[in-house]
């Protein structure tokens, strides 16, 4: 029994590591598709997608979280980084609709730091 909560909780915790790095390499391709939106005409395109694909990660982190802390009987506390995360990206997405640039830009870097920073510490 003790065997099997361990094998649960590791591959909780793997689940949780990976979505956490792709949603830290999901922010750093929209800063790259930020730059071809300043500079191609199909920079728009790719940045709205990855938008998408953004904030399908950060869905995608806080699930690994609560899978990786109910079922494994792990900390509770990815879930409340993920939940701060889903309503960081859910501002990230209204500011970028409302074209408020002042404010996106830097909440998008801070989410980038945010982001490694949750990685590093896994």
């Amino acid at each position: 029994m003790a065997t099997q909560m361990t094998a649960t909780a590791q591959r909780g915790s793997t689940f949780l590591h990976v979505a956490i790095a792709l949603q830290t390499l999901t922010i750093f391709l929209q800063a790259v598709s930020a730059g071809l939106l300043l500079t191609s005409s199909y920079g728009e395109v790719l940045h709205s997608v990855g938008a998408r694909v953004m904030y399908g990660a950060s869905m995608l982190y806080l699930l690994a979280a609560v899978l990786a802390w109910k079922p494994g009987g792990g900390s509770p506390r990815p879930v409340w980084h993920a939940s701060g995360f889903l309503v960081l990206a859910s501002v990230q997405v209204v500011l970028g609709i409302a074209h408020v640039p002042s404010l996106h830009l830097p909440l998008g870097v801070l989410m980038f730091g945010l982001s490694v920073l949750a990685l590093a510490r896994r």
